[in-house]
């Protein structure tokens, strides 16, 4: 398991500089709205390939309206080809301040998929409780976030796939584009599509499959992505799949230009979640077991990167007792217990978080420091 040692936060969100040691792999992070809580957790989510818990823009993340701000950490990695103390920092690009730069023991990196070869996390927050009243859209990047975790690969499938999307309905909408370069288009849609939407299908199988999930104290969840792609790559080899998608979009370009959209695709996928017990979808349960099936989701997900990675990874939970019954949030700090990895809890009342004072350290910001409560 790789272990969050140090942090360091220059000019980030309301923390002028901070530099915290944790105490324990275990923290609870305590303090009022606004307190700077789950800009926290949100540095360490940073230092991961994507945007953060958040999804921030850059422009988001400096103090106070500034331009440049900074996240450092100390990292200990005590297996494998990456073994030893890993210095990782991401920030602003002194040159460019609208980007950031990631740096590995001094070194920027091109790539930021490298940082997924020793480093992964979790994340649980307020905002996924609307998971569910949501669209489609937001399930998807629920899902997508939890493949990537595990396939740094899944994020350029992704990108390429949305590039080619893009140029497509601008050539459809302008009229008049050569079918040779539509064609084209359509293949990297195709290609790129057909190879996330696998990836979307091969967690949704595991973690449907993690029988350990029945005892957690959470409800075991089963997962089942709504798309055309996923139903048809379940009896028909991927190649097979990519000429069917070729052949929907080439002839669905008449009703694409009208609707400004493609109709067909990797982007048209949902995920629906069902209770494994009593066959109760996610959306017609309250909002506490709802809340509780995200949370079953996220043990899952974090014992099937130990599995395949060999590492747990990193946990962060933004508020993660809201909308818990005692029973439920009792079950997650036994769940907690069993983890050995680098754990962040955050919430307003540190008595809620009383069964965890034997092994946890509980730090309140505090005009941009970590005050330890005793």
């Amino acid at each position: 398991m790789a272990h969050l040692s140090r942090l360091v936060l220059t000019d980030f969100r309301n923390y002028r500089h901070l530099s915290w040691t944790p105490e324990t792999p275990v923290t609870v992070v305590v303090g009022e709205n606004g307190s700077g809580k789950t800009n926290l957790l949100e540095s360490v989510s940073l230092l991961l390939p994507g945007r953060g818990l958040r999804g921030a823009r850059v422009a988001d993340l400096p103090r106070h309206g500034g331009t440049r701000w900074g996240v450092a950490a100390r990292i200990d990695v005590p297996d494998g080809v990456e073994a030893g103390m890993r210095e990782l920092a991401v920030g602003s690009d002194p040159a460019r301040p609208e980007r950031r730069v990631v740096r590995l023991d001094g070194e920027a990196l091109r790539n930021r998929g490298r940082v997924s070869d020793f480093l992964s996390a979790v994340w649980l927050t307020p905002q996924m409780d609307r998971l569910f009243q949501e669209g489609a859209a937001g399930r998807r990047r629920f899902l997508d976030r939890l493949v990537l975790a595990m396939e740094p690969g899944h994020a350029r499938e992704l990108a390429a796939h949305d590039h080619a999307m893009m140029q497509r309905n601008r050539l459809l909408a302008a009229g008049g584009a050569d079918p040779a370069w539509l064609s084209a288009l359509e293949d990297a849609m195709a290609r790129h599509g057909v190879a996330a939407t696998a990836a979307r299908a091969g967690l949704v199988t595991l973690l449907n499959g993690d029988d350990v999930a029945l005892c957690d104290g959470f409800p075991a969840t089963v997962m089942a992505l709504e798309s055309d792609i996923a139903q048809r790559l379940r009896q028909t080899p991927a190649l097979a799949v990519e000429d069917w998608l070729r052949a929907q979009l080439a002839a669905s370009r008449g009703r694409d230009r009208a609707r400004g959209s493609a109709s067909v695709g990797a982007h048209r996928t949902d995920l629906h979640m069902h209770d494994r017990a009593t066959g109760r979808s996610a959306a017609q349960s309250s909002t506490g077991q709802q809340k509780a099936m995200l949370v079953g989701v996220v043990l899952s997900h974090a014992r099937l990167i130990a599995q395949a990675r060999g590492q747990a990874p990193l946990i962060l939970l933004d508020e993660p007792l809201v909308h818990l019954d005692e029973a439920r949030r009792n079950a997650l700090f036994r769940a907690i217990g069993r983890l050995e990895t680098t754990v962040m809890l955050s919430g307003t009342d540190a008595a809620q978080f009383g069964p965890l004072r034997d092994q946890a350290a509980f730090v309140m910001p505090r005009d941009g420091a970590l005050l330890p409560i005793p």
